[in-house]
Formats: structure tokens, sequence, C-alpha cells
């Protein structure tokens, strides 16, 4: 009779830790992960003369190094990225404008620094 006890208690306790949500990275630090932190150590963000210094400008800089490293990440894509770097190093106020890009990306034509344009600037606005 102990016996089947202990094994219904196991049983239960067994049960309940695979119900238990398991805790995963979110997409933005899934992204980040596999993509930027080969070349972008902790340093990079915190050292002196860094280009992110709004939460826009972190962006900004997030979609020109995916640009240059023809990761075609969307703007969603982008934003996680962005708002993954900035709960980690930044913890620059929110934007008060929509989740997305707020417009930048469709002024960026897909091209980076590399490709002839000063450091990655968007090739033209739609001003």
């Amino acid at each position: 009779m102990a016996r089947k006890l202990i094994l219904a208690g196991v049983t239960a306790l067994l049960g309940a830790c695979l119900s238990l949500p398991v805790l995963a990275q979110s997409r933005g630090e899934l992204l980040y992960s596999t993509h930027c932190i080969a070349c972008h150590t902790q340093q990079v963000h915190w050292r002196e003369r860094k280009l992110a210094t709004d939460w826009t400008s972190l962006r900004a800089q997030v979609w020109r190094w995916q640009a240059d490293a023809a990761l075609g990440w969307s703007d969603d894509d982008v934003a996680e990225v962005a708002r993954y770097l900035n709960d980690e190093f930044y913890r620059f106020p929110p934007a008060t404008a929509p989740a997305g890009l707020g417009g930048f990306a469709s002024r960026w034509e897909g091209q980076g620094g590399g490709q002839g344009r000063s450091k990655g600037l968007p090739a033209r606005t739609l001003d």
C-alpha cells in the first residue's frame, strides 16, 4: 500500500513539473544570439561612443546592422531585437510611436553602409 502511495505521489509531482512553463528566450534574444553576438560583445553596448543614444537610434542601428549582414529581418524582427537590447543594456524610455520602426524601414533601400552610402544612412527620405 505504501509503495502505491509513493508511486502516486512521484507521478503527481512529475506531472506537475512537466506542466510548468519553460522559460524561453525572447525572439529578439534568439535573433541577437544567433546573428549578432559573434561580433557584438557586451562592450559595444556600454562603450562611451555608442551609436544608440535613444530608442529611435537603437532601432535604426539594429536595422542598419541587419541590412549590412543581409539578414532580411522584418520590421517586427528589428523591433524585437531592439526591445531585447533595450531591456538588457540600454534602458531607454519607450518610444511614443507604435512598435515597428516608425517608417524608418520604408525609407531604407535595404543596403548597408558598405554599399557606397556613408554610415548606413537611408538613401532617401519621404519627407
